[in-house]
């Protein structure tokens, strides 16, 4: 996501927050589910319960307490001619609402910033930026993860064994990165052990993966059997996507090296154990005026 949406999302998830008194009489921010919803891109209510439901089993399932992080308060609303009715809502705080981003749709980008926004104390939004880049990154990665071991279990079926489907991998890289194999591209980019993949950029993770998708879904069609038939299915693809990314004047090998997503995925994981614990709790005398 680059910095101009990040600078746009930030700006509207701010213009919800809101400030109440904790039970010290301190400042704290707090959020409404109502509020929320739209901003995740949900149209229904029904549909986003189902998100703050899940959060709130994640709440029980690492022992938290829920009423910690999740109030139920009523909410009138306008229903036209000057009437009002009730409502149910939700007062957040920021590690409940970080659990409902969790919890929500990924393939909404709404929700892939709200993790973001809610996983960072800062409201910085170039703190916030690379927070969603270190996730993207995670995720490209794991993508790949599957879909090669979803390949793997495709050619085991149609006799190619592991040391197969290493060969079929390791030719692929060699097309990819312009000549250049796996252990070439491993001491171009310094990587002293690991998979080359760890030490990717995301660009290159995704164009990785971008093959090796196509490879899955052709030997699946073509009905394709043994290791020649494959390889030269899985160079033929990894030909294409370098072609591709030529066509916009990227070279694979010319990329830097990332930083090792064990380590990337270390100190995410670190920073997200940090939320409930540096996250304000509500208040318990909750007066109505606060909500």
């Amino acid at each position: 996501m680059d910095i101009i949406k990040v600078n746009q999302h930030t700006s509207t998830f701010n213009s919800i927050t809101h400030i109440i008194k904790d039970d010290k009489e301190s400042d704290m921010e707090v959020w409404f589910a109502r509020e929320l919803q739209p901003l995740l891109g949900y149209a229904r209510w029904e549909n986003f319960q189902v998100a703050i439901n899940r959060a709130i089993d994640s709440c029980i399932s690492q022992s938290i307490n829920v009423d910690d992080h999740f109030r139920e308060v009523t909410k009138m609303i306008p229903i036209g001619k000057g009437g009002k009715r009730s409502v149910q809502d939700y007062m957040l705080t920021r590690f409940a609402c970080y659990l409902i981003a969790q919890n929500g749709d990924p393939k909404k980008e709404e929700v892939a910033f709200a993790q973001g926004y809610f996983a960072v104390q800062t409201r910085r939004a170039e703190l916030i930026a690379e927070h969603l880049n270190l996730i993207a990154r995670i995720e490209a990665r794991d993508r790949l993860r599957a879909s090669e071991k979803q390949l793997s279990q495709n050619i085991y079926e149609r006799g190619v064994d592991d040391r197969g489907f290493g060969r079929i991998r390791s030719k692929g890289d060699t097309i990819l990165f312009g000549g250049f194999t796996t252990a070439m591209m491993k001491k171009r980019l310094g990587v002293k052990s690991g998979a080359l993949a760890d030490h990717l950029p995301t660009l290159t993770i995704a164009a990785k993966n971008l093959a090796t998708e196509m490879t899955n879904y052709n030997v699946e069609q073509k009905n394709l059997y043994g290791e020649d038939s494959i390889t030269k299915e899985h160079c033929g693809n990894n030909r294409s996507v370098r072609d591709m990314l030529g066509q916009r004047g990227i070279k694979p090998e010319e990329l830097p090296a990332a930083e090792d997503i064990k380590k990337v995925e270390r100190r995410v994981a670190s920073n997200e154990k940090k939320i409930e614990r540096t996250s304000s709790k509500l208040p318990k005398n909750l007066d109505n005026e606060q909500a």
